[in-house]
């Protein structure tokens, strides 16, 4: 079949548009032999009769195998390099209390950016010790709570925390570590919105204030000073700018060892995953070879020993192992006119959720693709866009991908890579409930987080009579 010429030039026509590329989805997504999605032994039809749509689905298992996968890639690396990691899992890519205890069990520690993050993370029982805290702008109240509670690592990202971090943990009785984040001037290859180590934005010091905070944070007796931090970007491919940043970040490290010890360096996460069968993200144990190698072999030309590395990753572990699950409504074909004075179509495909359960794409474009659920079918593929049910012209889930031509109002759909950044962007507008997230795993499935109901919504009406 040819290409829709409405099509981007990366997308091509399926030779089989009931096909679930590995890379894209969950490790648990089959076909059962009458065409229905199962993810973790669960079938997706299941799924939305006993749950409703829409519905995040999440595969513990997946998510269970990729903690553990990081962890032992950064934890080789650094073996080889005479040195050892830590990982931290990123809570704002999607943090539950379930969530927490799966990276927990798995090794990981848990970074938080929040209040709310750090209370789902002390509620799923998570020693305090194994937390961290970000943030460009941290109340007195969240640094007074994270110090009251032990947590383990405070990132400074600003010349005034110093001061108010040292005040709470003097105020308590402690000694707090902390880490002070830096731009390190490297421009990810990402999404302008996405990329965090730029000089013109909110994230973090730049490298020629480094000396003088570190020196202020050294001259209070209720901080203990461990390393420096820095966060290039999210979604990013390829190895080459976490390289040159650490290179960077280890010039400045080098020159501190002058002033006191520098046990740590944390070099975030960041790494991407796909959405698309266009996407070809850098396995982890190639990411973590390469960036552990670097910072080695800086240290080795600086005559200086490889610190304690931490990094920091959330989407790599999450993200792919989620599916959105939606149930289509209306379709609308749409003629298009092209340059050429021929025109295209354009299947509009409407689904019951939108851009309250998934904001990336009107956020920055993001990329995802579809696959009918409910069934299989071999009708020739057609171009589609998924769209919500916001009253928004932007209100988009999937901006292009194929589906079989005979998709129909009632079909269930299912858009993958959807475990991060979608319910935790969430929101209520138009007043639509946010969705239940259900994990599935050998055959089963249960709530993780509860979906809201109108009752919910209604509940913080003060005009609602009781």
């Amino acid at each position: 079949m040819v290409s829709n010429p409405l099509a981007p030039s990366w997308l091509t026509v399926p030779a089989d548009a009931n096909e679930l590329p590995a890379r894209v989805w969950p490790a648990t997504a089959r076909r059962d032999d009458d065409g229905v999605v199962a993810i973790g032994g669960v079938r997706l039809t299941d799924l939305a009769a006993e749950f409703g749509t829409p519905l995040y689905v999440i595969d513990e298992a997946d998510v269970r195998a990729r903690a553990s996968r990081t962890l032992a890639a950064f934890a080789a690396a650094a073996r080889a390099a005479g040195t050892t990691a830590t990982v931290y899992y990123a809570g704002k890519a999607f943090l539950s209390t379930e969530v927490a205890r799966w990276v927990a069990e798995a090794g990981l520690n848990i970074d938080t950016c929040s209040a709310g993050e750090l209370a789902v993370a002390l509620a799923a029982g998570v020693d305090a010790a194994r937390l961290g805290l970000h943030g460009n702008n941290k109340s007195l109240a969240e640094i007074d709570r994270a110090v009251a509670v032990g947590l383990g690592t405070i990132v400074i990202d600003s010349e005034q925390e110093i001061a108010r971090v040292a005040d709470a943990a003097a105020r308590h009785g402690r000694r707090q570590r902390v880490r002070l984040r830096v731009n390190s001037g490297v421009h990810a290859h990402t999404h302008e919105f996405l990329a965090t180590a730029r000089e013109d934005q909110k994230f973090g010091i730049p490298l020629g204030d480094v000396e003088r905070l570190v020196a202020e944070i050294r001259g209070h007796e209720s901080l203990e000073f461990v390393g420096l931090h820095c966060h290039i970007g999210s979604q990013i491919f390829g190895v080459g700018g976490f390289g040159e940043s650490a290179s960077r970040l280890l010039e400045v490290h080098a020159r501190l060892l002058a002033g006191g010890p520098v046990p740590e360096l944390n070099l975030g996460g960041g790494f991407g995953i796909a959405y698309t069968v266009a996407d070809d993200p850098t396995d982890i144990e190639v990411l973590a070879e390469h960036i552990v190698g670097t910072v080695a072999a800086q240290c080795a030309a600086r005559g200086i020993p490889v610190p304690h590395l931490a990094f920091e990753p959330g989407r790599s572990i999450v993200g792919g192992a989620g599916v959105s699950l939606y149930e289509l409504g209306t379709t609308k074909p749409v003629e298009v006119s092209l340059d050429d004075e021929t025109a295209a179509t354009r299947l509009y495909a409407s689904v019951d959720g939108g851009m309250s359960d998934n904001a990336r794409y009107a956020l920055y474009q993001a990329a995802y693709s579809v696959r009918l659920a409910s069934r299989a079918s071999a009708a020739e593929p057609v171009l589609v866009r998924i769209a919500g049910k916001h009253c928004e012209s932007g209100d988009i889930v999937v901006d292009a991908d194929y589906l079989p031509g005979d998709v129909a109002p009632g079909d269930l759909l299912a858009v993958p890579a959807t475990g991060a950044y979608c319910w935790s962007l969430s929101s209520r507008y138009n007043y639509l409930p946010r969705p239940a997230v259900v994990a599935v795993r050998d055959g089963a499935a249960r709530v993780i987080v509860r979906g809201e109901t109108e009752e919910d919504l209604l509940s913080h009406d003060t005009g609602v009579t009781p």
